[in-house]
């Protein structure tokens, strides 16, 4: 069985013939009424009828008593007629001065069932099919409930399920319908082949597309189900690949998958032509609207000389170009490229021409396709509301802030003439997926407090289709315990200003040390400032009660326990950049964050902390996908009161640099009887850190499996704690820890999946350790 990589689609005159009438006595209307032409009739009879009340059927047509009508009327009658699903047959005719229209009943059907499924429960096909008990029975209507069968089955790798349909007809005339379901065989994805790539291995590419060869795991991914439409979805997606890295003459030639009976498996092959790489040449912008200042725009173009060429850097420039001119007062502009290439030096020179449009309006804005994501939830991504003037470059910018949700696995907008000549029709096609995310994730640590750790979360990034998150979290160990629960409307009031909350509580309880309980809310907004630059503000307050044995701690805790409960109020404001082109794999961009903490407002602690951090990522080998990043961080804390408290310094450990415990590096406390040393924190800490990853070696590429290795470096040090708590302290310099190792990665169908081996190179004897870091994350 081969399933082609073209195909052609046909509207003809017998599909519409089918969409009017369901048998031959249906088309025999057409010629009962060719005589009707501009007639007038003085009454509307209704003849067939039992259940049905002839007024339904005088309010489903046009035709009315004493006006004229025309063969176009009687058409239209009988369309909305059958729109209705009641009637299997319509006849209309004149005769003297009545019309008549004669119907037959669609049978009401008693009871709708399933025999046969077992993969599909009942309850999600009644979801699927429109054929309901109480309603009229329908044969088109029966046919098309066996196709959107037939494609739930599709959907799941069971390509030859085949569905039949028994009907018994009871005394009183009603219907039992039952489908008939035969489920097959599962089919799977043994390979995908890629053709004529030279720049990138098959690798690589098949990271790219969505389709994937079947492995272990593949029953909780299904992603090694075959479906047309979705090969055709990769091969833009395979455009859109090439086209950002330099092959601007990439073209997919064919992609078709072939069928072994026997194995019940398909092997895909996807034929490329890769095509030349190119650079950008001269990059310039050109207007002929007068008064638009083009040296100002300049500054826009994100396309530079000598880059590699990137159609994305090309579409982000059109929409900043476009939206820029239309503050400017020229909402009809239209921003075209103008590629010039020079096959002998391999650049595309690119002039973005500024000319003024034809004026057009949005009539509406059509959505489909959204069976949970709300209506609403689409239409605010667009800066384009109906009866604004139509920008196609605002039109791109929805289209990628919908891709960039993740709420949904496709989405297309497309445009249709509107009732006027100056009015167009936006139609946005989206499909949704699934939004939940399970998270569960693991440690153990061979320090002071060592042991093993668990920490389990659900997610809805889309909770009940209103764009909103909310995420539950619970985990806790051997003799600690954390709860937390936070929420997010990122269209706060209907403006895009993101506000949410979290509350949360922690008991940690430490038999030979000391104990606390937290219990404490954050409020936060956060509003973009650019497409990639956030501010965001957060209010903090906390309560938090110590316990402890006096003797067994050191002075800095003792002083801090005997303060409880000890209540925070303060404020965060913060400043996020990001421009990571993936979020669980990123390839290339930049991840920065500065923010500061003021706390003081009511409450026991006093301080002000400054915090920052960032990540950078590039990809050092495109055809080996060797991904290199860098990751620095710093923070410095002032006290506003008289000392500051232990527990308001900042604590350091392996989550800045790995093969450290939790408060495992910096400033430590007196020696205590158990010859142990409490954690005390720092003023100030700085962090970095440097790590190249690459697929794992021999392991398929689409199975997600990597390997990393990594070195980290960081020192904590500085106390503002009252001096005499800190007699016979330790570690209050600079002096610097540093760690390398290596790690294990896997995009596993539960996400990304990682454990940590480090071995710290440079610390101090009193620095506590830990060798594994394991953490998992899921998507269902």
């Amino acid at each position: 069985m081969r399933a082609g990589s073209k195909f052609m689609g046909a509207v003809s005159a017998v599909a519409l013939a089918t969409g009017i009438a369901s048998s031959g006595a249906g088309i025999a209307f057409l010629s009962a009424t060719t005589a009707a032409q501009a007639a007038v009739v003085n009454s509307i009879q209704v003849q067939g009828n039992s259940r049905i009340d002839a007024e339904t059927v005088r309010g489903n047509i046009t035709i009315r008593p004493g006006q004229d009508f025309t063969n176009a009327d009687i058409d239209e009658s009988v369309r909305r007629l059958f729109a209705t699903g009641l009637f299997s047959d319509i006849r209309i005719a004149q005769q003297g001065g009545a019309l008549v229209v004669t119907v037959s009943e669609n049978q009401i059907l008693n009871q709708v069932v399933f025999n046969g499924n077992s993969r599909i429960r009942d309850r999600q096909l009644e979801g699927i099919v429109q054929t309901k008990p109480l309603g009229p029975y329908s044969e088109p209507l029966v046919q098309a409930d066996i196709q959107a069968i037939r494609d739930a089955y599709a959907a799941i790798g069971r390509n030859d399920a085949t569905v039949t349909t028994n009907t018994v007809t009871l005394a009183d005339g009603r219907i039992n319908l039952a489908f008939e379901v035969n489920e097959g065989d599962r089919t799977r994805i043994s390979t995908v082949n890629f053709v004529g790539n030279q720049a990138f291995n098959d690798g690589r590419l098949r990271e790219v597309i969505t389709t994937k060869r079947s492995n272990f795991l593949s029953f909780l991914t299904r992603r090694d189900v075959y479906a047309e439409d979705k090969l055709r979805a990769d091969e833009e997606l395979l455009r859109r690949f090439y086209y950002n890295r330099g092959y601007a003459d990439f073209q997919v030639v064919s992609s078709f998958a072939e069928l072994d009976p026997a194995t019940n498996e398909y092997t895909v092959t996807i034929t490329v032509q890769e095509g030349e790489r190119y650079n950008f040449g001269a990059v310039n912008v050109e207007s002929s609207v007068a008064d638009v200042n083009t040296e100002e725009l300049q500054a826009l173009v994100q396309s530079r000389s000598g880059a590699t060429y990137s159609a994305e850097d090309v579409e982000d420039t059109i929409v900043a170009i476009s939206e820029r001119v239309a503050d400017s007062g020229f909402p009809f502009a239209q921003v075209t490229p103008r590629g010039d290439r020079d096959f002998a030096n391999r650049t595309i020179s690119v002039s973005y021409l500024i000319d003024q449009g034809p004026r057009a309006y949005v009539e509406r804005i059509e959505i489909r396709g959204n069976t949970r994501t709300r209506d609403y939830v689409i239409r605010r991504e667009f800066d384009l509301s109906e009866g604004d003037a139509f920008n196609q470059a605002m039109v791109r910018r929805a289209r990628e802030r919908l891709q960039r949700l993740g709420y949904f696995g496709s989405v297309e907008i497309s445009t249709a003439p509107g009732s006027q000549p100056d009015r167009i029709i936006i139609i946005v096609d989206v499909q949704d997926q699934p939004t939940g995310e399970f998270s569960i994730g693991a440690g153990y640590s061979t320090g002071s407090d060592g042991g093993a750790s668990i920490e389990a979360s659900v997610t809805e990034r889309n909770f009940l289709g209103r764009g909103q998150f909310i995420r539950v979290a619970a985990g806790g160990g051997e003799n600690s315990r954390s709860y937390r629960v936070s929420f997010t409307e990122p269209y706060f009031l209907g403006y895009r200003l993101a506000a949410g909350f979290d509350v949360f509580r922690v008991e940690d309880d430490r038999p030979d040390n000391y104990s606390y309980e937290q219990t404490g809310v954050t409020l936060r907004v956060a509003a973009p400032i650019t497409n990639n630059l956030t501010a965001g503000l957060a209010y903090n307050f906390s309560e938090t009660r110590y316990t402890g044995t006096d003797s067994s701690l050191s002075l800095a805790y003792q002083q801090g326990i005997a303060s409880s409960p000890w209540i925070k109020s303060s404020i965060s404001p913060t400043l996020t950049f990001n421009t990571l082109d993936d979020r669980q794999l990123p390839r290339d961009g930049i991840f920065a964050e500065a923010g500061m903490e003021v706390a003081g407002l009511g409450g026991d602690a006093e301080f002000i902390k400054f915090t920052g951090r960032a990540n950078y990522f590039q990809l050092l080998s495109e055809s080996q996908d060797i991904i290199g990043s860098v990751a620095v961080g710093a923070g410095h804390m002032v006290s506003l009161g008289d000392n500051a408290r232990v527990f308001d310094q900042f604590l350091q450990g392996g989550e800045t640099i790995r093969g450290f415990d939790a408060r495992g590096f910096g400033p430590r406390s007196e020696l205590l009887a158990d010859g142990d040393r409490d954690a005390l924190g720092g003023t100030t800490y700085f962090n970095a850190s440097a790590e190249a990853s690459m697929p794992m070696p021999v392991v398929p590429r689409d199975f997600g499996l990597r390997v990393a290795a990594f070195a980290d470096a960081g020192t904590l040090y500085g106390t503002d704690l009252d001096p005499s708590v800190t007699v016979g302290g330790v570690g209050f310099d600079q002096t610097w820890r540093a760690s390398v190792g290596a790690s294990l990665i896997w995009a596993s169908p539960f996400g990304p999946l990682r454990l940590d081996y480090a071995v710290p190179v440079a610390k101090e004897e009193f620095d506590d350790v830990q060798e594994f870091r394991f953490g998992a994350s899921s998507r269902f």
